[in-house]
C-alpha cells in the first residue's frame, strides 16, 4: 500500500471511528470523498498548518458541512493541532468538533457550514473579495494577493436554489479563482437521487457560464489532481469539477442511503477494516502517514514564507499601499470624524433616503466598505457615489447582486470572513425572509455584515401585502445575536449605522419608504437601543408609549393630545430592542419604570414579541394581519395608526391598570 493510499485509508478510518463512537453523523461522505480531500490537501491547497490564518492562503469550504468528521480528520492528520481526543469528542459539548463546522471553534475551519448550499455561495464571497483585494493592491512585479477558493459540496448542496443563485452571480463575475468540487455520489437520505433529481449539473454550469470538467473515478487521485490543475488554468470562469464516487466507500454498506447519516455499527467497521486492509488501532495515525506528512510539511510552510518575502518586498517598494492594505485589513470604522451624520435635514426625509446620504458619508472615509442590492439599490438607496461597479471588468465598490436574496447574504458571510473587507447587501423588508437562513448564519458566526432593508412597513402602500412587511420585524428580532434598527428619523439612522459598524455583530436596518418628520428630541441616545424621546412633566408618568420608526412622531403627537386631557404620558423611542435589552436593569428602569403598568406599544408590524416591554396590562398600536393595496396614508389610518386611536389606547390601558391595582388594594385591606 503506498503512502497515499495509507493517508486516505487513515482519513477514512478515523472518520468513521469518531462518527460511531459519537453514535451520530455521516459516515457516508467521508469514506467517498476521502480521496478528494486528501489530493487537495496535499498537492493543492496552500497552506500552513502551522499558521492556519496567514492572509494568503487558499481558502476551503467545506459545503456538504455533514462531513464534518472528515474536515476534522484532515485538519488532525495534516497537523493543525487537532488532537486524537478532539477526534474522540466528535459531536460532544464544548469539543473542537462539533456536529457541522463552526467558525472559531475549530482552526482550518473557514466558515461555519451546515445549510446545503450556503457554502458554494460563501466561497463565491471569498473568491470575489480576493479578486476586489487583488486588484486593489497587486501590481505587476508584486502580487500581494494571490490564491484561490475550493469547496467542496454534494448532490444535496446541487439541488438547493442558492447555489444556482451563486453559480450564476459567479459565472456572470467571471471568477476564475473558484473552484467547486462536486462529490456526485447519487445518494441522499431517502434514496438514489434519480427520485428528485434527473438534471445534468455539468450542462447547467456550463450555461451559467462555468468550466466543468469530469472524473469518473473517485478513487484516482492522479485524475482529481490533474482536474484541479487544468481548473487552476483557467482564469476567465469559475469551475465545477463533477467527481463520481462511491457512498460509503469501503463498507458493506456502500453505494445505498443506509450510510449516509448513521454510524456504520461495529461489524461493518470491522468489514471496512478488511477491505481497506487497515491495521492501525482505533484513532491512531500510521507512523508511515505521519513521517509522509512530515515530508510534505516544509512545502507547506515554504507557501507561507514566500510570501512573507513578497510582502516584505511590497513594504519597501510601495509603503503606501502597504500602509493601505493593513488599513483594508483592520477593517476598523472610526466615528470620531464622522459628526455630520448626525446631522438634521431641513425638510422631512425617509429613512433610506438618509441613509444613503449617512453610508456614503462613511463610505468616503472608509473605502474598504462595499456592497450592493438584489437588483433594488435605487430603491434601497444604497449606492456608493462615484464608487463605481464590481463586474468583470471594473474593480468598483457597488456590487449588483441580482434578484438573488439568498446567495447575497451567503456572499456577504464569506467576503467579511476572508478579510480586507466590509461588506453590507440591501433588499426590501419584506424580502427578507429570501435571505433569513444567512441572516442567522451571520448571527450563528456573530459577524458584523449589515443588512439595510427598506420599505418597512405598510407604508408601501400601493404595492399591496405581497410587498408590505407584516411580520419581517417579528422575525428578524427572533434570530439570537442580531441587532435590528428601525429608525425613526436621520438621526436615528445615523446611530443605526454606527452601531453596525462599531459592533462585532450582525445589524438590519430598517429605513422607510415614505418621508418621516425629523424631530428635535432624537441623537445619539438612540445607541442604547431605547431612550425617553418625551418626558412627562410628573416623576411618575400616567402612561407610556413605546414606538419605533415612523411611529414615533405619532407617539409624540398623541401625547400632546393626551396632555389636553390631562393625561401625562411620556414617549419611549425603541430604535433597537436587543441593545435595549443589554442595557442594565438601572438604566432600563429609568426608561420604564416598573411601577408604570399602563403602557402602549406603537409600531407598523405585529404585536408578538412586545408583550415584554408593555406586559399584560398594556395595549399595541400594531397590526396583525396582512396589509392591503392602497395609498400608505390610507393604509395608517385604516389600520388604526392615527392619534385619537392611540389615544383611545392609552385611556384604556390607564383604566385597565387602576383596576387591577385597585383590585389589589381592596384584597391587601
Amino acid at each position: 500500500m503506498t503512502n497515499e493510499q495509507l493517508t486516505i485509508s487513515t482519513l477514512r478510518m478515523l472518520s468513521v471511528e469518531a462518527i460511531e463512537k459519537a453514535k451520530s453523523g455521516h459516515p457516508g461522505i467521508c469514506l467517498g470523498a476521502a480521496p478528494i480531500g486528501y489530493t487537495l490537501f496535499a498537492k493543492h491547497l496552500k497552506h500552513n498548518p502551522k499558521d492556519p490564518n496567514f492572509f494568503d492562503r487558499d481558502r476551503f469550504v467545506l459545503s456538504a458541512g455533514h462531513g464534518s468528521a472528515l474536515l476534522y480528520s484532515l485538519l488532525h492528520v495534516f497537523g493543525y493541532g487537532l488532537t486524537k481526543e478532539d477526534l474522540m469528542r466528535f459531536r460532544q459539548h464544548t469539543s473542537k468538533t462539533p456536529g457541522h463546522p463552526e467558525y472559531g471553534v475549530t482552526a482550518g475551519v473557514e466558515v461555519s457550514t451546515g445549510p446545503l448550499g450556503q457554502g458554494v455561495a460563501n466561497a463565491v464571497g471569498f473568491a470575489l473579495a480576493e479578486r476586489i483585494l487583488a486588484a486593489k493592491f497587486n501590481k505587476p512585479d508584486c502580487k500581494l494577493v494571490d490564491h484561490y477558493t475550493y469547496a467542496l459540496c454534494g448532490d444535496g448542496c446541487m439541488m438547493e436554489g442558492i447555489e444556482n443563485e451563486a453559480a450564476s452571480f459567479a459565472g456572470t463575475q467571471k471568477l476564475g479563482k473558484l473552484i467547486v468540487l462536486y462529490d456526485s455520489n447519487h445518494i441522499t437520505i431517502e434514496g438514489s437521487t434519480d427520485l428528485a433529481f434527473t438534471e445534468d449539473v455539468g450542462k447547467r454550469h456550463e450555461a451559467l457560464g462555468w468550466q466543468v470538467l469530469r472524473v469518473n473515478n473517485g478513487e484516482d487521485v492522479d485524475a482529481i489532481s490533474a482536474a484541479i490543475t487544468l481548473a487552476k488554468d483557467e482564469t476567465d470562469k469559475p469551475s465545477l469539477i463533477i467527481i463520481n464516487t462511491t457512498i460509503g466507500y469501503g463498507s458493506p454498506l456502500s453505494g445505498t442511503s443506509k450510510c449516509h447519516g448513521a454510524p456504520l455499527g461495529a461489524d461493518n467497521i470491522k468489514e471496512l477494516r478488511k477491505k481497506l486492509a487497515y491495521k492501525a488501532a482505533a484513532f491512531e495515525v500510521p507512523s508511515a502517514v505521519a513521517d509522509y506528512i512530515s515530508e510534505l510539511a516544509p512545502a507547506f510552510a515554504k507557501a507561507q514564507s514566500e510570501w512573507n518575502k513578497i510582502v516584505k518586498a511590497y513594504k519597501a517598494k510601495y509603503p503606501e499601499d502597504y500602509e493601505e492594505f493593513q488599513v483594508w485589513r483592520k477593517g476598523s470604522v472610526s466615528f470620531e470624524e464622522l459628526d455630520s451624520i448626525y446631522e438634521t435635514p431641513e425638510k422631512p426625509e425617509a429613512a433610506r433616503a438618509s441613509g444613503q446620504r449617512i453610508l456614503n458619508t462613511i463610505a468616503q472615509h472608509n473605502p474598504f466598505i462595499v456592497g450592493g442590492s438584489a437588483d433594488l439599490a435605487s430603491s434601497n438607496m444604497v449606492v456608493i457615489k462615484d464608487g463605481g461597479d464590481v463586474s468583470a471588468t471594473e474593480n468598483g465598490r457597488n456590487i449588483h447582486f441580482g434578484i438573488r436574496e439568498h446567495a447575497m447574504g451567503a456572499i456577504c458571510n464569506g467576503m467579511y470572513l476572508h478579510g480586507g473587507l466590509l461588506p453590507f447587501c440591501a433588499t426590501f423588508t419584506v424580502f427578507s425572509d429570501y435571505m433569513k437562513a444567512a441572516i442567522r448564519m451571520s448571527a450563528l458566526m456573530n459577524i458584523p455584515v449589515v443588512y439595510i432593508l427598506s420599505h418597512d412597513s405598510i407604508g408601501v402602500g400601493e404595492d399591496g401585502p405581497t410587498h408590505q412587511p407584516i411580520e419581517q420585524l417579528t422575525m428578524l428580532r427572533t434570530i439570537p445575536g442580531i441587532k435590528v434598527f428601525r429608525p425613526a428619523d436621520a438621526k436615528e439612522t445615523a446611530a443605526a449605522f454606527e452601531s453596525a459598524w462599531t459592533g462585532k455583530s450582525p445589524t438590519a436596518i430598517v429605513t422607510s419608504r415614505q418621508n418621516l418628520p425629523q424631530l428635535e428630541c432624537t441623537g445619539t441616545d438612540a445607541l442604547y437601543g431605547g431612550y425617553i424621546a418625551a418626558d412627562s412633566e410628573k416623576e411618575t408618568p400616567d402612561v407610556i408609549l413605546i414606538a419605533t420608526g415612523s411611529e414615533l412622531s405619532l407617539a409624540l403627537e398623541a401625547k400632546a393630545a393626551l396632555m389636553n386631557e390631562k393625561i401625562d404620558a411620556r414617549v419611549v423611542s425603541m430604535p433597537c430592542m436587543e441593545l435595549f435589552d443589554i442595557q442594565t436593569i438601572k438604566y432600563k428602569e429609568s426608561v420604564l419604570p416598573p411601577n408604570v403598568r399602563a403602557r402602549v406599544a406603537i409600531e407598523a408590524g405585529r404585536s408578538t414579541g412586545w408583550y415584554k416591554y408593555v406586559g399584560l396590562d398594556g395595549e399595541f398600536c400594531c397590526i396583525d394581519e396582512f396589509g392591503m393595496s392602497a395609498p400608505a396614508n390610507v393604509m395608517f389610518e385604516i389600520c388604526g395608526f392615527t392619534t385619537d386611536n392611540v389615544v383611545k389606547l392609552a385611556k384604556k390601558t390607564i383604566r385597565t391598570c387602576s383596576k387591577t391595582e385597585a383590585m389589589f388594594v381592596n384584597k391587601d385591606n
